[in-house]
Parts: C-alpha cells; sequence; structure tokens
C-alpha cells in the first residue's frame, strides 16, 4: 500500500498542500498571535536600528509633507488649492504613508522572509498580516501628531474626529488585500517590486494631496468621477471630511470606499490562497 494513502490517518499532510479556504482562515485565526508577535517584533526593531527611534516615524511623513508643501505651494495657483492648504496638505500626506508603508512591505512579505516560509509550517497569510499589523502601530503616533498639527494650526476638535478611527480601519482592510495581491504577484515575478515606487508616485499625486479636485476637474465631470474612485482619494477624503471643517466627502467616495476594502480584501484572500502550496519553493 502506498504511505502517502496512510499519511491523513496518522495526522500527517503533505508538504506543500494547499488546505480549503475555510479551513485555512480559521487556521490562519488560531494563530493570529504569531503575527501580532512578528509585527511587534519587526517594529521594535526597525526603531532601535534608528537613533531618532519613534520619532523617525512622525519625523518622515512630516518632512514630506514640509518638502513638497513648499514646491507645490510655490507651483499651484490659488484657485487649486483652499484656504487652510497646510491643513489639507498635512492630513493628505499623513494618511497615504498609511497606504505605501502596507503596499510596499507587502511586497516583501513571502520573498523577504524566505527561511522562515522554507523552515515552518503555518498560513502564509500570516506574513502579510504582520505586515499590515505593523504598518497600523506605526500609523498611531502618526495620527496622533496630525491631530495636535491640526489643533496648532487652528482646525477645531469635534467629535467627528472619532469618525477617523473606522475609517482608517476601514482602510487597513483595504490595505490588507492589496498587500496580498501584491506578495503573491512578488513571489511570481521579482520584478513587481520595480514598479511600486513609480505606482506609489503616481497615486501620490492624484489622490488630491496637493490640490482639491472637485475645482481642477469642475469643467471635466468624467475626470472627476474617476478621482472620485481612486481608492486612496476615498479614504484621504473620509479623514479630511471627519477633522477639517469645510471639506465634506462627495457621495461617490463614501459610497466607494467600503466597496473598495470588500473587493480588495476577498479577491485578495482568495489570490493569496491559490498559490499557497508553492510559497518558498521556488526560493
Amino acid at each position: 500500500m502506498d504511505a502517502r494513502l496512510d499519511a491523513p490517518a496518522a495526522g500527517l499532510v503533505l508538504v506543500g498542500r494547499r488546505p480549503p479556504l475555510g479551513e485555512y482562515l480559521v487556521e490562519a485565526w488560531h494563530r493570529r498571535q504569531f503575527a501580532i508577535t512578528l509585527a511587534g517584533h519587526r517594529l521594535i526593531g526597525s526603531l532601535l536600528q534608528n537613533r531618532l527611534g519613534v520619532l523617525w516615524i512622525v519625523l518622515k511623513p512630516l518632512l514630506t509633507a514640509t518638502i513638497y508643501g513648499t514646491i507645490f505651494g510655490l507651483i499651484l495657483s490659488g484657485s487649486a488649492r483652499p484656504d487652510d492648504w497646510v491643513p489639507y496638505l498635512i492630513t493628505g500626506v499623513f494618511i497615504f504613508e498609511f497606504f505605501t508603508g502596507c503596499f510596499g512591505n507587502g511586497a516583501r512579505a513571502i520573498t523577504g522572509n524566505t527561511k522562515l516560509v522554507q523552515s515552518f509550517g503555518f498560513p502564509r497569510i500570516l506574513l502579510p498580516v504582520a505586515t499590515v499589523i505593523e504598518q497600523t502601530l506605526r500609523l498611531i503616533p502618526i495620527v496622533i501628531l496630525l491631530g495636535v498639527l491640526l489643533l496648532i494650526l487652528g482646525v477645531p476638535i469635534t467629535w467627528s474626529w472619532l469618525l477617523v478611527v473606522p475609517i482608517l480601519a476601514m482602510m487597513a482592510i483595504f490595505n490588507l488585500g492589496v498587500a496580498l495581491i501584491v506578495a503573491r504577484l512578488t513571489v511570481w515575478a521579482r520584478d513587481v517590486q520595480q514598479f511600486i515606487p513609480t505606482i506609489n508616485r503616481i497615486l501620490f499625486y492624484v489622490s488630491s494631496i496637493f490640490f482639491q479636485v472637485d475645482v481642477v476637474f469642475a469643467d471635466h465631470p468624467v475626470l472627476l468621477t474617476i478621482a472620485h474612485l481612486i481608492p486612496t482619494y476615498d479614504y484621504i477624503a473620509l479623514v479630511r471630511d471627519a477633522m477639517i471643517v469645510g471639506h465634506p466627502a462627495p457621495l461617490l467616495a463614501i459610497i466607494a470606499a467600503p466597496v473598495w476594502a470588500l473587493l480588495a480584501i476577498g479577491f485578495g484572500v482568495v489570490f493569496f490562497w491559490k498559490a499557497e502550496a508553492r510559497y518558498g519553493l521556488s526560493d
């Protein structure tokens, strides 16, 4: 009798086996502490490598806002930017930083952990999950700094600021879906990582971080609709709506934001799971 036929009876599983999706997700949930612990260790390790430690987490988006704000502040005309342009700018830059962290690091979730993937048996989905958890932890001081800066700039604090938490939770779901997709694509072709900075830069410019799309595309309804459907724009617009008076999110963005999150996580989980048996085998 073939020994492989007796393996399940003996409690053994075949190497490289892809379990059913439901079983896979249940196992991942049972091992969720692994992702949380891994994310915490990675965050602490990265902070210990820098002399400024946790300060660097908030300095990076602050420097980005300062540099790009100075450049585009001289280029953009007054009609393209709001009167409260500085609060408008820093909110966009700070929230976009959350996406870029999940997108870029998510692409390396599998390829950057080859030894771990090849040495231990666990649902590989936990690696992109750990990446998003780490970036969420990094987001906490960034959001706190954003609130402090808005208060200093004269933006009144309101109860609507509490809506930032569910908005960013929804964005985290979207980011996880994207991280799962690019994690598998990068395993298939490492060249995918070369395109990520370019994609980030394009999204950075089209997500209404520096200018008001409703003003710029006022006479171009098709372009305006496309701009309102860009996922990063949607989440930034919702945060601005919650934190800055006078910048209501368009209805299309309010509708599209949860739809993007559901589509990204649904497709991302299935797309990533289908290649579960192949992760680590070609490295």
